[in-house]
């Protein structure tokens, strides 16, 4: 394994960087969280750009209409657009991050030819139903309940956390197929249109003041057996490849950002001050800053890692969990010395004197959530645990 980039890896991030310096002020601001209509506009927007230059899916194939590039140049491609500061993919981030990935490693062919050049296109917006009332943490534990009629399945349960359904085309759902198996052998993977009927959509108002997320009931819906992904039953699996895309370096693009986040922190510390001095003069913060700056930089060394081990595989393994683990605890330890350099600022939502009070309490309410999204931080444990470290099972 060679964590140094390479002369081609240098040579691509030249040229990105060249369109990235033209394209992010040409796309303007987003609009305001609230208005959906104006960010699905900006986010799929966006997307097109990002196909029409030949940055959509880079790794993805070519058949597909992807760049068919290197996982190096991916990682080139996460920290350029971190550093211009370029748009999110947004309400686009299921379909891109792990929907179409899973498509492409599990997918029939007619499925990817319906469904992978759309999601690059930002034609198709995604957004995935797996988590339920009562199977979060415990996802084998899911009740949504699909029966087999002829050419359809008939589906009703109810789905939680489902972020962009209001604006999603598809879901990537996990429902159960066979109620007598063992629990984790009786899901199915399917693709839900998302205009069907006996779908009711509700919206989840966050601490934040957001809607992204929704709950979503299903009653009586009819989903073509043509949109099973994988074999009947056999979801659990499916399940799986599509948390390790999930959990691995769909983050990429994040963790990198969260390195300019903490010099922006270290920005704060030095203009706030308390018992007539800075914040930053405080040497213990000093410190802080340093031990989290290493590990930010051994972060992205895993994530490197991973990569290296996806291009022998084909895709991540269990050390997946590891840095999904990894990443958002030290997400959690970055906003909680954001919080401590506003001093009193912290109490404000909105910016004031100048400081980046918004930003700062954003991610760090956002940060509560992220030890939960995607498998607790006590589920990765078990995985690295059980799978990686090959320790005994948890007693029951």
């Amino acid at each position: 394994m060679d964590l140094r980039y390479s002369e081609s890896d240098e040579k691509f991030r030249t040229e990105l960087r060249g369109w990235l310096k033209q394209a992010v002020p040409a796309h303007g601001d987003p609009p305001p969280t609230d208005d959906w209509d104006g960010r699905l506009a900006y986010d799929t927007g966006w997307q097109r750009r990002l196909y029409d230059a030949g940055y959509a899916g880079i790794n993805w194939p070519k058949a597909y209409g992807g760049r068919d590039a290197t996982l190096t140049e991916q990682l080139v491609y996460y920290e350029e657009i971190s550093r211009a500061k370029a748009p999110y993919i947004g309400v686009n981030f299921v379909g891109m991050l792990h929907g179409g990935p899973t498509l492409i490693a599990e997918g029939t062919d007619p499925q990817k030819a319906a469904h992978i050049p759309k999601i690059l296109k930002g034609e198709e917006i995604w957004c995935q139903g797996f988590s339920e009332p009562c199977a979060g943490s415990d996802l084998a534990n899911l009740q949504c309940r699909a029966v087999r009629d002829g050419d359809v399945y008939r589906v009703t349960g109810h789905k939680i956390w489902t972020s962009f359904a209001q604006v999603a085309d598809f879901c990537e759902l996990l429902v159960r197929t066979d109620p007598d198996a063992p629990k984790h052998r009786g899901i199915s993977w399917l693709i839900m249109p998302m205009d069907l009927k006996g779908i009711d959509i509700r919206p989840l108002p966050t601490i934040m003041g957001e809607s992204e997320f929704s709950e979503v009931f299903l009653e009586d819906v009819e989903i073509p057996v043509e949109n099973l992904v994988g074999p009947e039953n056999d979801g659990w699996r499916v399940t799986n490849v599509t948390l390790s895309f999930e959990r691995g370096a769909a983050f990429a693009s994040e963790m990198f950002q969260l390195q300019e986040f903490l010099a922006e922190i270290v920005k704060v510390a030095k203009r706030v001050t308390r018992n007539g001095a800075a914040v930053w003069d405080d040497r213990g913060v000093r410190r802080e800053v340093g031990h989290l700056q290493a590990e930010l930089d051994a972060l992205w060394a895993m994530v490197k890692y991973l990569v290296s081990e996806t291009a022998q595989t084909g895709m991540p393994g269990m050390r997946a969990s590891a840095i999904k683990l990894y990443y958002t605890e030290t997400y959690q330890k970055v906003c909680e010395l954001g919080m401590r350099a506003l001093d009193r600022a912290a109490l404000a939502r909105d910016d004031i004197g100048g400081l980046p009070n918004q930003q700062i309490l954003y991610r760090a309410m956002q940060s509560i959530s992220l030890t939960i999204a995607a498998g607790t931080s006590q589920i990765q444990r078990n995985i690295i645990a059980e799978r990686i470290l090959g320790l005994p099972r948890e007693p029951r």
